[in-house]
């Protein structure tokens, strides 16, 4: 259980006690800075505590927000510090300061404020969240008291709550059709306990079953699956919603949201070629191709971001342009539509399914995907080359962990050897050279020959650090080469069982992929280097399925295919699963655009 240490004169009246009580803390009091230090060093090293003055007037969500987070290690709001395990040695050792300072007198100030001042000196990176209209304040003297406690009588605590469950960016779909009423179903599930991961479970159950749905191939099944695709998607809303409503963050519970929306929205494409085959209309290739499409524009996403985040310098002409727009209302909701977040092209994909045929749903969905990654792409290709940015080692080093090279390039890579000093090229010219020889002459020598060019050309790419302008296009144009390769060599295969099972082993590389993005944003690291190794690299693997198309008859290259994509996705899962459940990351909680 947490410890609460309250420090300085007790108020007559004052909830303070029952607040820190509600929020699940154990209150002892400290009369000066010796006993406070005291009290402190007898809090379990493995547990938060906290140091709150007892003059603190506020709501009691201020101090939930101050207190409860537990994705930062320090945190603060105005009267109140506390700490996690990871922040206990900063804490002690400015509170240890404070009682030298004050000889171990009585607290006649604020002794928490006083604590953040100093942890503030030292460096140390203490949240302080924002309050907005929330109000939490140590009053001097009974007239600033008796104003404060008015203030808080003014706001309604829990409506302020409610609303920041609420993204503070969102989609239009998802802002104006689903978050009016999805907080409360949010509300409801936090007050019986219902964590945020259950509800991510349930929305993935809900979604299978509407791919299942939709595998029937009959318009009532088409009907059912919409409607249930809508519900899944509401309960994907309603799982943040609860991780913000009740500060409920977790490493595992951010991996969970992330990775089960992908499995969702690629589980659902599959039923709908499913239930399409069960009609007599082979729509395996648009399956794929939109699987592929979206998986591009996510790694174009996360590229980006990665290699921008912590740059100097880091303005450009467009990216003010860009800052403008989202400051008027009317271009703000068009932007975000436009670029198809997951909200509006879920709900795109339910009414399709519903009115019409899997075939007009992927036509669809592809125009509309291409569309929006063209616009996304242009903008950020725009901004890279107008501004002047510094980018760091840390930058260099994830884009070079989403690159996915794998043994090939460990063995053609050597330092001091003078590589393409505009990677960029070098993975464009690899990636149109593997596709185009694959459209061209299929499953062919040509083709192997291609591909083994296309190793060099991947090598060469990520010979030097990523830092150059448009470097963060590496890893989205080695992802289109490798996935594009297998859609064009399966359907040239013409048999049954083909394009199925390309769609099963693209599905398990990109899995791979999605896993290495979250564990970077987690600060957790990449994935280990004997898993890159095992699974060949995004450049092995290339390699490996021209060959296979290259020696094997197509109903041979369909059995490798399938065996290939099972062994990979027992490798990734055991090793993602194994990580996830055990890692020892900071929570987190994905805050970013809706994709």
């Amino acid at each position: 259980m947490p410890t609460a240490i309250l420090t300085g004169q007790p108020v007559p009246g004052s909830s303070i006690e029952t607040d820190l009580r509600s929020l699940g803390f154990d209150v002892r009091t400290a009369a000066d800075t010796t006993e406070a230090e005291t009290l402190l060093a007898a809090v379990p090293g493995d547990q938060r505590v906290a140091v709150v003055d007892a003059r603190f007037v506020g709501h009691p969500h201020a101090l939930r927000l101050g207190l409860t987070d537990p994705r930062f290690p320090l945190a603060a709001v105005p009267g109140a510090v506390t700490a996690q395990p990871a922040g206990r040695q900063a804490l002690t050792r400015a509170v240890a300061r404070e009682h030298s300072a004050g000889g171990g007198t009585t607290l006649l100030d604020n002794l928490a404020d006083r604590v953040v001042t100093a942890l503030d000196t030292d460096g140390c990176d203490v949240h302080r969240p924002e309050l907005g209209s929330l109000v939490a304040t140590v009053p001097t003297d009974p007239q600033a008291r008796n104003e404060a406690r008015q203030a808080v009588v003014a706001v309604d605590d829990e409506a302020v709550r409610l609303k920041s469950a609420v993204k503070s960016r969102d989609g239009f779909f998802t802002t104006h059709f689903i978050s009016p009423y999805s907080r409360y179903i949010a509300r409801w599930c936090a007050r019986r306990g219902l964590t945020p991961n259950q509800v991510t479970t349930a929305s993935l159950l809900t979604a299978l079953i509407a791919a299942g749905c939709a595998a029937t191939g009959t318009r009532a099944g088409y009907v059912a699956a919409g409607v249930l695709l809508l519900c899944s998607f509401v309960l994907d809303c309603v799982d943040g919603q609860i991780a913000r409503y009740a500060l409920q963050y977790s490493t595992l519970g951010a991996w969970l949201d992330a990775t089960f929306d992908r499995a969702k929205e690629y589980a659902y494409y599959a039923g709908l070629a499913l239930g399409a085959a069960r009609g007599g209309d082979d729509v395996w290739a648009l399956a794929l191709g939109a699987m592929i499409l979206q998986t591009c524009r996510h790694v174009v996403d996360f590229s980006f971001n990665e290699a921008n985040h912590d740059a100097t310098a880091n303005t450009s002409p467009t990216a003010a342009l860009s800052d403008k727009l989202d400051s008027v209302g009317w271009t703000v909701w068009l932007r975000r539509m436009i670029v198809l977040p997951i909200g509006e092209r879920w709900a795109m994909i339910a009414v399709l399914t519903a009115a019409t045929t899997p075939r007009i749903t992927f036509y669809a969905l592809l125009v509309g995907c291409a569309f929006a990654a063209t616009y996304t792409t242009a903008g950020r290709v725009l901004r890279s080359l107008t501004r002047k940015a510094t980018r760091t080692d840390r930058a260099a080093r994830a884009l070079a962990d989403l690159a996915d090279s794998g043994p090939l390039t460990e063995l053609l890579v050597r330092p001091g050897k003078t590589y393409a000093r505009v990677a960029v090229v070098a993975a464009a010219l690899g990636a149109v050279l593997v596709t185009g020889s694959a459209l061209l002459w299929g499953a062919g020598w040509q083709n192997v020959v291609c591909a083994v060019v296309y190793v060099l050309f991947s090598a060469a790419a990520v010979g030097r650090p990523l830092k150059g302008t448009l470097d963060w296009l590496v890893p989205p144009l080695f992802r289109a080469a490798e996935y594009c390769t297998v859609l064009i060599l399966a359907a040239k295969a013409e048999v049954n069982g083909a394009l199925p099972a390309a769609f099963g082993l693209v599905a398990a590389v990109a899995y791979h992929h999605y896993d290495t993005v979250y564990r970077i944003r987690g600060n957790a690291g990449a994935s280990p280097a004997w898993l890159v190794r095992a699974i060949g690299g995004h450049e092995g693997r290339t390699l490996l399925v021209t060959v296979l198309a290259a020696v094997l008859t197509a109903s041979q290259f369909t059995v490798a295919l399938t065996v290939l994509a099972v062994a990979v996705a027992l490798l990734v899962l055991v090793e993602s699963i194994r990580f996830w459940v055990s890692a020892g990351a900071p929570a987190v909680h994905d805050e970013g655009e809706p994709a």
